[in-house]
């Protein structure tokens, strides 16, 4: 994991006395803002906690050293550095005269996103929550370049605050190739992104900070032009966004509905319930629970539907560090709204007679896969990505097209549900068939642990 933070540039123009003690701290890496506030000893606050800089208060002449070598504050009282990520944000008097500053440090970090990279491959919208602080913006910038490098998508970032991408009229490099659109005045947001969308024909839009009403009925129309969305909004939960009116449209929105009698007694509920409204605009929410944990909610219309049923429960929990390797944990959502049998794999298998012996002796079909060579006959998945995963997991195996020399079918869920001659065939030949919910490396990845184990 590499960081880029230009620290250099943010301590240059502290006042003189702060400039060495800020660079002669053993915990400098660590530094997550610092505050001058008049008339107090200013304060550094680190990612174990603060403490003071300085004996010295800070007197008008610092703050005014400081604030004349910013660019102009904007009218959400924010201001930047030229050429880095840094955000200073201002406090003001009765007399609008600047009486303290926060001064937040901007890291670009590469590789945070490696935990959630076959969530990008999915081309799903992704929504992002967390509390102020626990690392947005830069999970979205690194998503930004991510998608826009790595994947070569056409990304546009709508930079409100120019936290994305810092605040001169040349974008960070952290950003990559993505463009980047300045927004004039806050309240301006939801215009600038439905302007994205009408002149410069963008695969991806990157959102950050989504939090009025008009805001979100951008983002659904985005989301229905067919245009994936990476968006952030402030709450802990998924369960902050459904009881929070302004922003649940983000993921369907909640209406009551009143059911018949005989209704209300199929589903042992009262008469008058909560129901989604429509179609979520984002269809993956991932919750940051703190830098090194994040929860993800990989089909948020279930999650929804689950919550607002009372049986609502995590679908998966992403542990990372430096010198581990990712850990992902699952849980069973022990519902009738669950698409799958087998959440933990996320791999869902057709009604095939003979899949669920597979593994067994009696088998005369059963496939050992460390002794026998897979022939296997891939439908709508790419031959690449099977490739990749297969020969990094040491398997023996060989990709045909012809259906009658296969030991084994996978495929994409949805197309294979309707090819009727398929499945038809693979039971005269008494051929398992699989089926994975999506097509990215963690997706194949997983299918083939469960069918080794």
């Amino acid at each position: 994991m590499d960081v880029n933070d230009d620290l250099e540039k943010l301590i240059e123009n502290l006042p003189f006395f702060l400039q060495d003690q800020v660079n002669q701290h053993e915990f400098k890496d660590q530094l997550i803002e610092i505050v001058l506030d008049l008339g107090r000893r200013p304060e550094a606050r680190f990612i174990m906690g603060p403490e003071y800089l300085s004996q010295k208060t800070i007197s008008w002449q610092d703050l005014d050293y400081m604030t004349k070598r910013l660019s102009k504050f904007s009218n959400e009282n924010r201001a930047g550095i030229e050429r880095t990520l840094h955000r200073i944000s201002c406090i003001r008097n009765r007399q609008f005269l600047i009486n303290g500053l926060t001064c937040r440090v901007g890291r670009a970090v590469f590789g945070t996103i490696s935990v959630i990279r076959d969530l990008l491959e999915s081309e799903k919208s992704i929504l992002i929550l967390g509390k102020p602080g626990v690392g947005k913006t830069t999970i979205i910038r690194e998503i930004a370049r991510v998608l826009a490098d790595e994947m070569e998508k056409r990304v546009i970032i709508i930079d409100t605050s120019n936290e994305i991408a810092g605040d001169s009229d040349i974008p960070h490099s952290g950003i990559g190739r993505a463009r980047r659109m300045q927004v004039a005045k806050t309240e301006l947001q939801h215009q600038i992104m439905i302007e994205a969308i009408e002149n410069h024909m963008p695969q991806v839009i990157v959102i950050d900070e989504i939090g009025t009403e008009l805001e979100v009925l951008a983002a659904r129309t985005i989301a229905e032009k067919g245009v994936q969305l990476v968006g952030t909004t402030h709450g802990n939960c998924l369960e902050n966004l459904i009881k929070n009116p302004p922003l649940a449209d983000l993921i369907g929105g909640i209406q009551y509905v009143t059911l018949s009698d005989d209704e209300a007694k199929r589903r042992g509920t009262q008469k008058s319930i909560l129901e989604r409204k429509a179609y979520p605009a984002f269809e993956i929410i991932i919750e940051i629970n703190d830098q090194n944990s994040w929860t993800i909610h990989e089909n948020v219309k279930n999650s929804v539907d689950l919550f607002l049923r009372g049986h609502f429960g995590i679908g998966q929990v992403r542990k990372f560090s430096l010198t581990e390797k990712v850990k992902i944990k699952c849980h069973n959502y022990h519902n009738s709204l669950t698409t799958s049998s087998n959440t933990l794999n996320n791999v869902n298998t057709l009604p095939i007679k003979n899949w669920s012996t597979i593994n067994t002796s009696k088998n005369l079909k059963s496939v050992e896969f460390r002794q026998q060579k897979l022939i296997i006959y891939p439908y709508s998945l790419s031959n690449n990505l099977l490739k990749e995963v297969l020969l990094k997991m040491g398997f023996n195996f060989i990709l045909t097209n012809e259906i009658k020399k296969a030991n084994l079918i996978i495929g994409l869920r949805k197309h294979l549900k309707q090819n009727y001659r398929l499945i038809t065939l693979a039971k005269q030949k008494n051929i398992p068939i699989y089926s994975v919910n999506q097509v990215s490396v963690y997706q194949i990845t997983k299918f083939i642990q469960f069918l080794n184990s």
